[in-house]
């Protein structure tokens, strides 16, 4: 496509295959849109990376047609990625009140904050940005502030679904819009981008509000202290422990950073309506009577770090579980997070807690925020899309949500299929994807944005299975000749005091290599290098049977 060609196109950064780091492209001719820019937490194979967010390449190539990021809602996968976005890109950021306050959360920790242009939007505002027009409809989820996108474009209107579930009996009383979604589908609708989340289950997700009940119950009939986790950016979850709290006579401690200030920001944006003296702080605990205290806290995922995790194996100063405590989980674990999870319950068995865990539907304490199979066909149905892109999760859900738009009339030509980079172009109202433009993940390590990458976390996987060992050989710098015997240091390889006699022989063994290749010529350091490092790992293969990393270090005097 040429740059002064007028085609629509769209594509994902990140959210298509995975659950995370959500991120959505428009471009229409001169103008591109972004919307969304989450992050995902790595899982056990990325050893020691904090973060994982998109490859913008494509974007910084065209940075300066770049109009604005639009935030659909307030979650990690859709905000967590924004102040590493900024850094390399400065364009105005569109959200709702409680959005643009976690927002301004992470800007604070960055120092972005008075550097970037925060625009307040609401279901009715109605934004030109170049040749495209930007509106919006209530869509309601597990956070407040949702909304659904359109983009009037010269081609016809995209609608980018966000996050959404049909509550009717929403907590907060905000109700989804479906007239308006309905007015939408009525003037014709090109494309629509829809979530798959839970497209595979079938049937309509319940309401919010049969959690509160389960909560109330499960607080009246606890021994002790209640331990309850959830996502921090649940709120109305957050409120519903509340208002158990207050009826049961209890007072709340909160644990857990991202808790604590997502509940002051909700609070302060008039979202969290929290009794005067029902919250205190952590040392008050031990001083209360253990049946009028709950803990909100955070960990509900098995994050190793998080609250929970350290209130399992008794390492949170101030607050410990006690036998008879109740623990409640007020989630689903994400998938690829059922073994951390599972260590955690395990861990609360052992301290003797009562652990009320598992499917939300059994337990009650939990409703997924995400639309199920009869949800997304209400959605298909009041769009009238003849275009449709399954977006944010994986592929076996993008599948399942084909197969729910060709059962509603969508025909199946018309669906595509796509992967992160994939781009569909639209001319003519004629749809094709016939071209990919650069992704992929960028890992965030410390500082370090991008600096680790498949090398890198190799060679951290063989350290961490294999171990390491370290040759330190000392030559004389006039004419190469050993000064003394090679120093053999093991590391997470073999314990020295139990392989003496394999150490010895690897010490003879880099004096019969450095020995043969006293005539060698060339570059003569490089050339002991290589060598050392292939004889040794040669032999201790053929020895133990496994692959250590080797790092000959060659010191000249």
């Amino acid at each position: 496509m040429t740059t002064t060609e007028r085609t629509l196109s769209v594509f994902a950064l990140g959210g298509i295959n995975e659950i995370g780091k959500n991120m959505y492209v428009l471009q229409y001719g001169e103008d591109i849109v972004v919307i969304d820019c989450g992050s995902k937490f790595p899982d056990e194979s990325l050893l020691g990376i904090d973060l994982i967010i998109q490859d913008i390449s494509y974007l910084k190539q065209h940075q300066d047609k770049i109009r604005g990021l639009i935030v659909t809602h307030g979650h990690e996968d859709h905000i967590g990625g924004i102040p590493y976005f900024l850094k390399q890109l400065n364009v105005p950021v569109y959200a709702t009140r409680l959005t643009l306050g976690l927002i301004e959360l992470k800007l604070k920790e960055h120092g972005l904050l008075r550097k970037t242009e925060l625009v307040l939007i609401n279901s009715e505002s109605d934004i030109a940005f170049g040749a495209v027009r930007v509106t919006f409809f209530k869509t309601s989820h597990s956070i407040p502030d949702c909304l659904g996108v359109v983009f009037h474009t010269p081609e016809g209107a995209v609608v980018h679904t966000g996050d959404f579930k049909f509550d009717l009996t929403p907590v907060n009383h905000d109700y989804p819009d479906l007239h308006k979604m309905a007015e939408i589908g009525k003037k014709g609708v090109l494309l629509l981008l829809s979530e798959s989340t839970n497209a595979e289950r079938p049937g309509f997700n319940p309401s919010e509000q049969q959690v509160g009940g389960h909560i109330e119950e499960a607080f009246r009939k606890a021994r002790g202290k209640v331990f309850i986790s959830t996502f921090a950016s649940n709120v109305h979850r957050v409120q519903q422990v509340v208002d158990a709290a207050q009826k049961t006579n209890r007072r709340l401690v909160l644990l857990g950073r991202s808790m604590v200030n997502v509940v002051a920001v909700a609070s302060e944006l008039g979202y969290l309506a929290i009794p005067e003296g029902m919250l205190m702080e952590k040392h008050e605990v031990k001083g209360m009577d253990p049946e009028k205290v709950v803990i909100l806290c955070t960990g509900s995922q098995g994050e190793p770090m998080a609250a929970l995790s350290r209130l399992s194996t008794s390492s949170f100063r101030e607050v410990e579980v006690h036998p008879e405590d109740t623990v409640i989980f007020a989630s689903t674990p994400i998938p690829g997070n059922e073994k951390s999870v599972s260590r955690i319950i395990d861990n609360l068995f052992l301290l003797g807690a009562k652990v009320i865990y598992g499917s939300g539907t059994v337990t009650g304490m939990h409703v997924s925020g995400h639309a199920c199979q009869e949800e997304l066909k209400l959605m298909l149905t009041l769009m009238k899309p003849k275009y449709f892109i399954p977006i944010h999760g994986e592929f076996r859900m993008l599948y399942q949500h084909r197969l729910l738009a060709e059962s509603v009339g969508v025909e199946r030509k018309n669906i595509f299929i796509v992967n992160n980079g994939d781009v569909v172009d639209i001319h003519n109202q004629v749809a094709r994807q016939t071209r990919k433009v650069q992704s992929g993940r960028i890992f965030v390590d410390g500082m370090g944005i991008g600096d680790v990458g498949n090398i890198v976390l190799r060679d951290r996987k063989l350290l961490s299975e294999e171990g390491m060992l370290v040759i330190v050989v000392t030559l004389n710098k006039s004419d190469g000749r050993l000064v003394s015997d090679p120093d053999i240091i093991s590391r997470g390889f073999v314990y020295r005091r139990d392989a003496e006699a394999l150490l010895d022989e690897v010490t003879q063994l880099v004096i019969t290599t450095i020995t043969k290749l006293q005539g060698a010529n060339g570059n003569k350091k490089n050339l002991l290098r290589q060598e050392i490092k292939k004889s040794t790992e040669t032999f201790l293969f053929a020895r133990t049977k496994r692959r250590p990393m080797i790092l000959p270090i060659m010191i000249e005097i």
